[in-house]
């Protein structure tokens, strides 16, 4: 979510250190939840992209909120990134900003603003 990892590989050589095993077995389950999907990657027959669905990017708040949580009492933990913690410190309208940059990514999404003028269009064209 916070670090635009989509391939296997990229997930796999994470700070986690998962086992490529376990990580197989979690996406599978990912997916099968409907959190994340998969598709092939039309760069490489061998490679499949994973994307976040509206149903994991609804969950960003509450993610949130655990991290701040964890980091509020446990001030040891590691900071990933300052971005991230302006973000989650930054509310409901961060948040949503955030949100709108993943739906982009992961769910093919534009801004609102431009969502709204194809629906219009698309409705004046049918008129």
């Amino acid at each position: 979510m916070f670090q635009n990892r989509r391939h296997f590989g990229e997930l796999l050589v994470s700070d986690e250190r998962i086992a490529s095993n376990v990580l197989s077995d979690r996406l599978k389950m990912l997916v099968a939840e409907g959190l994340l999907t998969r598709r092939d990657d039309p760069t490489h027959k061998l490679k499949a992209i994973y994307s976040l669905t509206e149903k994991s990017i609804s969950l960003l708040p509450v993610i949130a909120q655990i991290a701040i949580w964890g980091r509020n009492h446990h001030p040891d933990s590691p900071r990933q990134g300052p971005h991230i913690w302006d973000m989650m410190e930054g509310g409901p309208k961060a948040w949503a900003r955030f949100m709108a940059e993943l739906r982009e990514t992961h769910l093919g999404e534009g801004p609102p603003q431009a969502k709204r003028r194809r629906v219009a269009a698309k409705t004046v064209a049918a008129a």
